[in-house]
């Protein structure tokens, strides 16, 4: 599957980016995430249907601030998580709610959010 963007009202949803005109791993290393493979992993896990994962970023600059993720489990259901950039967990909370219904609705999967 290719990545599905998603409007989440005040934010944007995107595949995550490293390439000449965007690139997520700064604002990654923020959240902890230092691993160079990690954008070009969750891009071929799109590929692969076995995770799907978005970049919350503020609209007018493609910025990443947050970052969800949609594990199919295999049973139905799929795993929910996220983690967000300090200050922006009203953008992590909104960007969870769209992930939530195009869970249910696009890929057919009961969301359950982690623990």
């Amino acid at each position: 599957m290719e990545p599905i963007e998603i409007n989440a009202g005040s934010w944007y949803l995107r595949a995550l980016r490293a390439d000449e005109r965007i690139d997520d791993r700064p604002a990654l290393a923020d959240g902890g995430i230092t691993d160079p493979d990690y954008v070009a992993r969750r891009n071929a896990e799109w590929a692969d249907e076995t995770h799907f994962s978005w970049a919350v970023c503020i609209p007018t600059t493609a910025e990443l601030i947050a970052e969800i993720g949609v594990q199919p489990t295999g049973d139905g259901t799929a795993l929910v998580t996220g983690w967000a950039r300090s200050g922006y967990e009203a953008a992590l909370a909104d960007g969870l709610e769209s992930v939530r219904r195009f869970t249910a609705g696009a890929l057919g999967l009961q969301p359950v959010d982690a623990s």
